[in-house]
């Protein structure tokens, strides 16, 4: 399907809505405390993990292809397992590549350290180590962001997201030390500094962007129900998705083409109405974007734009949680851009963890499919526009996970992160 297509279809939405029990769950990027994060369903033999030995990933490169791509189908997911590859993290929130063609895994912890994968663990040390400056006693706090630019091989620079002492959001960038798996904790720049008005909703994703910008995710400022307004307000960086150029001179530029760039809002501003982006990513085949917005009480959500689509983009929170009205009426002539799927809390679920679409070499039949989870949960569910246009999602696996994250390595195959420490990679049995 070429790219006119896709844009005259993406607006044309089939709901995924997820048959489940009505009862409300505590929402938020990460459950609000420990103790709604016990929920572990049983799971079932066609997802069971081998922990008696670690998977060594796998890393081939993929090899470019120029035709058009085929319409994604859903594979049969007792053909495939989640295999361990690593454990022993803690609180592990991201898992990620350099860009660099080194193959290493950086994995994130909530704390504030960044290690590489190393034998199935933690290297002899962190990569980066700024738990002194990392405020993580909100369950929704800490280290919650990494990205390494298209250039990091040349310049050894990345970015990451944290909530500081104060419990603000901080956008940094940090060099890498003559040692290559080693970064300068003391080579920080603040790019950016948000004040957060309570613990939760902090975002905190970043993502370099097909267009070689960064992308930065931010909730709405948290407590409830955006008492304040932000996810609406075009004069906050609160619930939204900023699009920042950090190649400019200064801590960073305003892309020209930003829809706010020459006024009506802040120029940072890409796309509004956000409750809490917890983890989006761009399909590495089609530049399309998939967000996981968190819901408020009841409605969870996946966003698509696709590629190279710019605003000015709302996803409707507050008005809206999911399609459902949620608080008070949009303008007659507001444009909002609705969800691709849902799904509705159960007894179990309680937060959208946002994936990645598959694009490796290793498992043909999951090209095109975009994973992504439940947190609580563990439910890993597969979504797919198919050949008719049609957007369909289904669950594919009932995991023991508390799926904090998705990553990709540089081939581009699919991993789960999970909170208790394990990191899972998607393999054929």
């Amino acid at each position: 399907m070429n790219l006119f297509t896709r844009k005259l279809l993406w607006g044309t939405i089939l709901m995924a809505t997820i048959v489940a029990c009505t009862q409300s769950a505590p929402t938020a990027g990460l459950p609000e405390t420990e103790t709604e994060a016990v929920v572990e369903p049983s799971q079932p033999e066609a997802t069971s993990v081998p922990t008696e030995q670690l998977a060594e990933p796998l890393t081939e490169t993929p090899v470019p292809n120029d035709t058009p791509l085929p319409a994604p189908v859903f594979p049969d997911p007792e053909a495939y397992t989640w295999a361990q590859v690593g454990r022993g993290f803690n609180r592990p929130l991201l898992l990620t590549h350099a860009r660099d063609g080194s193959g290493r895994l950086f994995v994130v912890e909530q704390g504030g350290k960044i290690w590489i994968l190393e034998n199935g663990g933690r290297g002899a040390a962190p990569f980066l180590d700024i738990d002194g400056r990392v405020g993580s006693e909100s369950n929704e706090q800490g280290l919650l962001g990494l990205a390494f630019p298209p250039d990091y091989e040349q310049s050894g620079v990345f970015y990451v997201d944290y909530t500081d002492v104060s419990g603000d959001t901080v956008i940094s960038r940090f060099r890498t030390s003559t040692d290559p798996d080693r970064a300068d904790a003391e080579s920080e720049e603040i790019l950016l500094q948000v004040n957060q008005p309570a613990g939760n909703h902090n975002g905190g994703h970043l993502e370099f962007g097909p267009d070689g910008y960064l992308y930065v995710a931010l909730g709405d400022g948290g407590s409830q129900g955006d008492p304040s307004g932000n996810g609406q307000s075009l004069d906050t960086l609160l619930g939204k998705i900023l699009r920042i150029d950090v190649g400019a001179s200064g801590p960073y530029g305003i892309p020209t083409d930003n829809p706010f760039a020459n006024g009506g809002g802040r120029g940072e501003i890409w796309g509004h109405g956000l409750r809490n982006p917890w983890r989006f990513s761009f399909d590495a085949a089609t530049g399309d974007l998939y967000i996981g917005d968190v819901g408020q009480g009841q409605w969870e959500e996946i966003n698509f734009l696709p590629g190279g689509y710019v605003g000015p983009l709302n996803f409707g929170w507050n008005y809206f949680e999911g399609t459902h009205a949620y608080e008070g009426n949009p303008p007659s002539d507001a444009k909002l851009t609705m969800p691709v799927a849902e799904y509705e809390h159960g007894s179990s679920r309680c937060s959208v963890t946002g994936g990645y679409v598959y694009r490796g070499p290793a498992l043909p039949a999951w090209h095109g499919v975009y994973l992504y989870a439940d947190y609580c949960s563990g439910e890993v569910f597969g979504l797919a526009q198919l050949a008719s246009g049609v957007w369909e999602s289904r669950i594919l696996y009932d995991t023991s996970f508390l799926v904090t994250s998705f990553g990709v390595d540089e081939a581009g195959e699919i991993y789960v992160i999970d909170r208790g420490g394990g990191l899972y990679q998607l393999r054929s049995r």
